[in-house]
């Protein structure tokens, strides 16, 4: 009897094996593309950072390097900018740039906000954006529901302190009203004035209001330095 071994019969499959190869290389190499592609679209989960300063002979670096440290991938710098505007470029750009999921990053408070409105609206639309603010020098992360809490609190003491710094002065006038110095406005501002012009600046006050609590001419505010 003649035995029929496997040997005999045509090959079946390194044909197929070679047309399969053939067929995945090309899946992954259009797959490899799709990603590639994607590269060019911005990325969520960034960590942004954004610095100020008031004044041109003030410098950026300390704020830079700290947000540079905590891991900043991309810093945005308003360079001798005023807190006070109600625009600043560098903050409307990142504002622009940022996605869903991404965090900005600052190094304190003041940075940010020109009022403690102002802050607090700004946090609630970052909030509805789902993108999350990071105050470095108070451990803040509004990501957290902890972080958004303390927020709001140290908020209201800010806001407190403000209304506590405006009866405090008007107390003062009224007390050196009632010693006698009432009449002709001072032709300057000591010291302390002056230091309570700049913490009414900060608070979101404009210089007609700061004017009038203090009891002198706009101009006079004005000649105070900024921050």
């Amino acid at each position: 009897m003649t035995k029929t071994t496997d040997s005999a019969a045509p090959p079946s499959h390194p044909a197929n094996f070679s047309a399969n190869a053939d067929l995945t290389e090309n899946q992954n190499s259009d797959n490899n593309v799709g990603e590639t592609s994607d590269l060019a679209i911005p990325v969520s989960g960034q960590l942004l950072g954004y610095v100020r300063v008031s004044r041109a002979d003030q410098n950026l670096d300390r704020q830079q390097d700290a947000l540079t440290e905590a891991g900043c991938s991309r810093i945005f710098a308003d360079d001798g900018v005023s807190g006070s505007l109600s625009s600043r470029p560098a903050l409307d750009e990142m504002l622009v740039f940022a996605r869903p999921g991404d965090t900005i990053m600052i190094s304190a408070l003041d940075r940010l906000g020109r009022s403690t409105k102002n802050l607090l609206t700004l946090v609630d639309d970052l909030r509805e954006r789902k993108i999350s603010l990071k105050i470095l020098n108070l451990g803040i992360d509004t990501g957290t529901s902890a972080g958004q809490l303390v927020l709001t609190v140290i908020a209201a003491l800010a806001e407190m302190e403000k209304a506590q710094l405006v009866e405090r002065t008007l107390d003062g006038l009224a007390a050196a009203r009632n010693r006698g110095r009432v009449g002709g406005r001072p032709a300057s501002l000591s010291p302390a004035q002056k230091l309570e012009v700049t913490r009414m600046r900060e608070a979101g006050r404009t210089t007609g209001e700061i004017a009038a609590i203090l009891g002198c001419s706009t101009r006079t505010i004005r000649r105070v330095p900024r921050r």
